[in-house]
């Protein structure tokens, strides 16, 4: 949906880069004219809408001196100051969250690691048990025949989906979509950019 948005108005929704500050009733604007549009429903275009302005680059660009714009582009009001302050503090606790949650992670990789101890006992004992790793690499295999190509318009943020990536899928959630490029971020917690080709329902 935001690639979407991208595309058609692309003075108001920036893709890359700095963003400009929609303008207050954007939405009911996107939704009279969009309303021809089968493709559109109401509740894709606010998600769409709240995903871009809750955006780390959208609410950088919120600040004093900027002008909202509407769908066309043109200027229509400087941005109030509680608007500032608000989208400032909304970074900021955005930021310290994800700092947050990346110390955690970290923290959590390094007890999941097993000691020199316990690394000689797993070697020790399950020797004969060696070969069993097979079964993990058909098991996906298998999964796969049961997944189809996603088509560009079935696909939205949030989703859950499969990433063709060498013999086996694997499981992930779309994190963004442009044009013909999907966002994922794996199970594994690693965020990869494919061709919409390669994402399998």
């Amino acid at each position: 949906m935001l690639a979407y948005l991208y595309e058609t108005f692309p003075l108001c929704f920036i893709a890359e880069g700095e963003t400009k500050p929609l303008k207050i009733g954007l939405f009911q604007d996107l939704a009279e004219r969009l309303a021809d549009d089968s493709k559109v429903s109401k509740t894709q275009l606010r998600i769409a809408l709240r995903r871009y302005t809750s955006s780390w680059r959208y609410l950088k660009g919120v600040k004093a001196g900027a002008q909202r714009v509407d769908l066309d582009g043109n200027e229509c009001g400087e941005l109030e100051q509680e608007h500032i302050d608000h989208a400032q503090a909304t970074l900021k606790e955005s930021q310290e969250k994800a700092k947050a949650k990346r110390a955690a992670k970290a923290a959590a990789e390094k007890t999941d690691k097993p000691g020199p101890k316990a690394e000689k006992k797993a070697f020790k004992k399950p020797l004969p048990k060696r070969s069993k790793p097979a079964p993990k690499v058909t098991k996906p295999q298998v999964e796969a025949q049961n997944l189809s190509p996603a088509v560009l318009t079935e696909l939205k943020p949030n989703q859950r989906v499969s990433v063709k990536l060498g013999k086996s899928p694997v499981a992930g959630v779309i994190l963004d979509i442009k044009k013909e490029d999907v966002q994922v971020q794996l199970d594994s917690g690693l965020t990869v950019k494919v061709p919409v080709e390669h994402i399998l329902l």
